[in-house]
């Protein structure tokens, strides 16, 4: 499926119009996304690409994702949605990872031109560099000023230092993109794994003066203390980014991901922290990445996928 275009073959649920009240489904509200969008109006849109998690020698597969995810958000019901708009896949052609990234940029700025709040599914984390491009040219383009918060719930840091770009690379990317450019931006990775990242990512992230909370410290019984940690964090932003990489979720949760986490963080504080950022008024662009459907099991991992997205979609 490319970009403006609607798959009806993953858009599908079960029909309850003979029953009493409100039975819609997203799959019964869903457009094509072909014209103008409302204000705040959120539109999906995927990013189909193995090219990024190939690079970084992962398991490949996060390419169907986007399809693997839209067909769990299908069944969901619409409570206070009255439309959905679905912007198609931008895919990536082999290991033309640059270009699909670009092209993503192009599209997502395109759509935040119109006034949309994107929400992208991925493909591999590679996806943030494309977002973030997104971003970066809708603010050029007369988005607004001020400080850029890109808040990542991760496993990784993400912050390998070489070339060419990977899944592992992106948030180093922007990074330096930023640097060389003057733009203020604050970098936060929740839910960092010790045994996922060496001693130099540690350090790269401390270079760019990162804020960093462990798996460890981000348990339920945390919650509290880490909200108030993304409130001051959204305290100083203008604008925000938010990207979840799945794996942050525990491997019992997120089966389908190229690197499963023994320990993770719990859905209940995820999806908490998604809701306080949401709720700020500052969000302008989320994706969700690594969702890899070959290593899910019996969907579980694409059902809670589905619930973070719906929470992201819902007004």
């Amino acid at each position: 499926m490319s970009a403006g275009q609607l798959d009806r073959g993953l858009w599908k649920a079960r029909d309850d119009s003979a029953e009493q009240g409100d039975t819609r489904r997203l799959a019964h509200i869903v457009e094509a996304a072909a014209g103008q969008v409302q204000a705040g109006e959120a539109v999906l849109l995927g990013f189909a690409c193995d090219a990024g998690v190939a690079r970084n020698q992962g398991r490949v597969g996060a390419a169907g994702g986007p399809a693997g995810i839209r067909k769990f958000l299908a069944g969901l019901p619409a409570h206070g949605l009255t439309r959905l708009l679905d912007a198609g896949d931008v895919a990536c052609d082999g290991d033309l990872l640059e270009d699909a990234q670009e092209r993503l940029g192009l599209r997502l700025a395109e759509l935040m031109e119109q006034g949309a709040r994107p929400v992208v599914l991925g493909g591999g984390h590679e996806i943030a560099w494309g977002s973030f491009q997104g971003l970066a040219r809708w603010l050029q383009a007369g988005g607004g000023a001020g400080p850029v918060l890109v808040l990542n719930l991760d496993a990784h840091f993400d912050l390998r230092t070489g070339r060419p770009g990977s899944s592992g690379t992106p948030f180093d990317q922007i990074a330096r993109h930023c640097e060389e450019r003057g733009q203020a931006l604050q970098y936060a990775c929740l839910g960092v794994s010790r045994l996922a990242n060496t001693p130099a990512l540690y350090a790269r992230a401390a270079e760019i003066g990162a804020f960093w909370v462990e798996d460890r410290d981000m348990q339920e019984r945390h919650l509290e203390a880490r909200l108030a940690d993304v409130d001051v964090l959204l305290a100083g932003a203008a604008h925000v980014y938010l990207t979840i990489d799945l794996d942050v979720l525990p491997a019992a949760v997120m089966p389908g991901v190229s690197a499963p986490a023994p320990y993770g963080v719990p859905l209940a504080v995820i999806e908490d922290i998604v809701l306080r950022v949401k709720a700020s008024g500052k969000l302008r662009l989320a994706d969700m990445a690594e969702y890899n459907p070959r290593f899910d099991v019996d969907g579980h991992g694409a059902r809670a996928a589905a619930r973070l997205a719906w929470q992201l979609l819902s007004p």
